[in-house]
């Protein structure tokens, strides 16, 4: 059963005027965002990532709007931009208590499921050891984190996310996108989310919502658009196989050898090989048997043994001569 539409355009023209001429970034685009799913939306950079997501908030109008369920009401959809916050002086805990805003009357006085809504916004997002922090003593993930919390505590089906993990280190941006895919698994809410990271799109998306330059956006599994070539006609790889997810390395020393193992140990040896100029084949009889015994992975090469790679590869044949 599939689930239901929170949001959906039919035929939209969105981009910007300049003066009376139109600038068109995308046309006649019918997309939906359904409840417990995440899609990322990818494309090169200028390609109008930001610009869509703007539009679909309702933050700027579409050039030409026709059809659709979404809408700029704040108790519907939330935005987490790349605008950075200027009120730095703010504590973590009063940011994310912004976003019960649209629901408080003149007073502005927080009632206790305003309260609870805030402390499980904070918990979802591991930050209540930050609470009490000015936000410029913050590092940009856990800044990132709190500004999710944020739109959290607006608690909206929809959630749109652009580059949530930019500018941060590998660990955070990790940590920021399996939280974005748990909560749409467990909060049952539509998160878009623009961005450039492919490795994490790969393995995170539900649907990937593909830009190209012909101002229309392809759509599909993250699977589907690796293997039919999408992503590679797109993004033209230089060096690099995205169905293997490998970059392509020289066979340099013109030396082939073959690996007897398995598991990641298997892999991380072939990468090392291949990274220094060796050829992982079958056919070699220059045999390296990995072996691991309590955690300790060793590898043997003719009648040695070696406990790291970089011990081993130092012994190999330097060039096929």
């Amino acid at each position: 059963m599939s689930s239901s539409v929170l949001l959906s355009a039919n035929d939209l023209t969105i981009g910007y005027a300049d003066g009376s001429v139109q600038n068109i970034l995308f046309e006649n685009l019918s997309i939906d965002l359904r409840a417990g799913e995440l899609v990322c939306f990818m494309g090169p950079n200028g390609i109008g990532k930001s610009t869509l997501i703007r539009t679909l908030a309702g933050l700027q109008p579409p050039l030409i709007p026709k059809g659709g369920k979404g809408s700029g009401d704040p108790r519907k959809i939330s935005v987490v931009l790349t605008d950075r916050v200027s009120a730095v002086n703010m504590t973590v805990q009063e940011i994310v208590t912004y976003g019960r805003y649209p629901y408080l009357d003149w007073n502005i006085k927080l009632n206790s499921r305003d309260v609870t809504i805030i402390e499980r916004a904070i918990e979802l997002t591991h930050i209540q050891h930050l609470a009490s922090k000015k936000l410029y003593e913050l590092s940009d993930g856990q800044l990132q984190m709190a500004m999710i919390a944020r739109a959290l505590a607006q608690n909206t089906p929809i959630i749109l996310l652009d580059e949530p993990t930019a500018h941060l280190d590998l660990n955070n941006r990790v940590e920021i996108m399996n939280l974005l895919r748990k909560l749409s698994r467990t909060e049952g809410k539509a998160i878009l989310v623009a961005t450039h990271e492919l490795d994490l799109a790969l393995q995170t998306a539900d649907l990937v919502w593909l830009a190209g330059c012909d101002k229309k956006i392809l759509t599909g599994i993250p699977e589907d658009l690796v293997l039919n070539g999408s992503f590679d006609e797109l993004f033209q790889f230089k060096g690099f196989d995205l169905k293997t997810g490998k970059v392509f390395h020289e066979n340099y020393r013109n030396v082939s050898v073959s690996l007897s193992g398995e598991g990641h140990e298997y892999l991380w040896t072939k990468n090392a090989l291949e990274r220094n100029g060796y050829q992982v084949s079958d056919k070699s009889d220059r045999i390296i048997a990995i072996e691991v015994e309590e955690n300790q992975v060793r590898w043997t090469f003719r009648t040695q043994t070696f406990n790291s790679l970089q011990e081993l590869i130092k012994q190999l044949p330097r060039s096929a001569s």
